[in-house]
C-alpha cells in the first residue's frame, strides 16, 4: 500500500532533514524518475522531455548507471540531473546503517551527484543522520503509482492531475512502468505545459 499525496504533517515534520516539496510561488513543477537508466525506455523518456521543453531528475542505481555509462551522458547532455538511488535499490529499513551507507557510496562511483533518494522512501533515523552532512535526501510530493501493476493508465495519468506549484513528482524509469510512463507522461507534460507550468530539474 501506498500513498499517492504525501500527508502535510509528515513532511512538515521531517523537513529539516528531508526534502519533500520546492516552496516556490511560480508554477514549477520538479519531475523525478526513479531506478534507471534502462536499455528500454531512458531514451524514449528523454525524447518526450525533449518534445515539451521539460528537464527532470533522475535518480539512478548504481548497478544500472555503471551498465549504461552512454545512457547517463545522455541523460546529463540533455540537461537533466542525476541522483543516488543507491547501487542495488536496498531498503534501509531491513538494512543497517553501516551497510546502507557503504552502498550508497558504492553507487556513487558511478553517479557523481549529492542528491539521495532512498529506494522505496524507506530509511530510519539513524540513515538520514549518516547521510544528511554528505546529501540532500529527496523524498516527493507526489507518486504517480506507474509501478503498481494493479492499477492503468487512467488511473496513473488521474494521480498525477493532482499535481501543484513546487510538487516533486515520481514516475519510474523501470520496466514494470514502462507502459504506463509511455502512456501518461506525454499527456500529463501536456495537460501541465498548457496551463503554463513548466518542469524543472532539481537544482539543491
Amino acid at each position: 500500500m501506498y500513498l499517492v499525496k504525501t500527508p502535510i504533517l509528515l513532511s512538515k515534520m521531517t523537513s529539516r532533514s528531508l526534502v519533500w516539496n520546492i516552496k516556490t510561488s511560480e508554477k514549477k513543477i520538479f519531475l523525478t524518475f526513479d531506478d534507471g537508466p534502462t536499455e528500454e525506455l531512458t531514451e524514449n523518456i528523454l525524447s518526450i522531455l525533449k518534445d515539451y521543453k521539460a528537464k527532470a531528475t533522475f535518480f539512478c542505481v548504481g548497478e544500472n548507471a555503471k551498465n549504461y555509462p552512454l545512457l547517463m551522458q545522455k541523460i546529463q547532455l540533455a540537461g537533466h540531473t542525476i541522483g543516488n538511488h543507491s547501487y542495488n535499490h536496498l531498503n534501509g529499513w531491513k538494512s543497517t546503517t553501516n551497510d546502507y551507507k557503504e552502498n550508497i557510496e558504492k553507487a556513487s562511483k558511478h553517479i557523481a551527484s549529492i542528491l539521495f533518494r532512498p529506494p522505496y522512501g524507506r530509511i530510519n533515523y539513524s540513515q538520514i543522520k549518516q547521510l544528511k552532512t554528505e546529501y540532500k535526501i529527496i523524498m516527493w510530493s507526489l507518486l504517480s503509482g506507474d509501478f503498481d501493476v494493479k492499477i492503468s493508465p487512467q488511473q496513473c495519468y488521474d494521480n498525477v492531475l493532482q499535481s501543484r506549484a513546487g510538487d516533486i513528482v515520481v514516475f519510474h524509469d523501470n520496466i514494470k512502468a514502462q507502459e504506463k510512463v509511455l502512456e501518461v507522461l506525454p499527456r500529463y507534460l501536456k495537460y501541465f505545459s498548457e496551463l503554463g507550468f513548466e518542469f524543472c530539474r532539481l537544482d539543491l
